[in-house]
């Protein structure tokens, strides 16, 4: 017997005049992975903040924009809508920019390969 309810829903939520924050969404969670829907309108990381996850993050822009900065790489990393990066665990990184002029939704997969720590 499937011990896994059925889920369903739309990755793109209802449009938001000006959100102070970016909405964050785990959409489905596992051992190993967690899948997360992301809404960014003009929102960038903190000045001088970096991401350094002990995971891997697979993320792609399904709608909008957004610019990533990658410590040890000269040029960002522009994301349109359909583009995707991976960002190995611990490569730091930051968002530098997202569209204001419309929403950006991301869906990001975070992971660990076989033999790293869970998530």
């Amino acid at each position: 017997m499937n011990t896994i309810p059925l889920q369903n829903g739309n990755l793109f939520p209802p449009i938001q005049s000006n959100p102070a924050e970016e909405s964050f969404l785990d959409l489905l969670r596992g051992k190993d992975f967690r899948i997360e829907r992301i809404v960014s309108r003009g929102h960038r990381s903190p000045e001088n903040f970096w991401y350094d996850q002990p995971w891997h993050e697979w993320v792609v822009v399904l709608k909008g924009a957004a610019r990533l900065a990658v410590e040890g790489r000269e040029q960002p990393v522009l994301l349109s809508e359909g583009d995707y990066c991976l960002l190995p665990a611990h490569v730091r990184h930051r968002v530098e920019w997202t569209a204001e002029d419309r929403e950006t939704v991301w869906l990001a997969v975070h992971y660990t390969a076989d033999g790293e720590e869970p998530l």
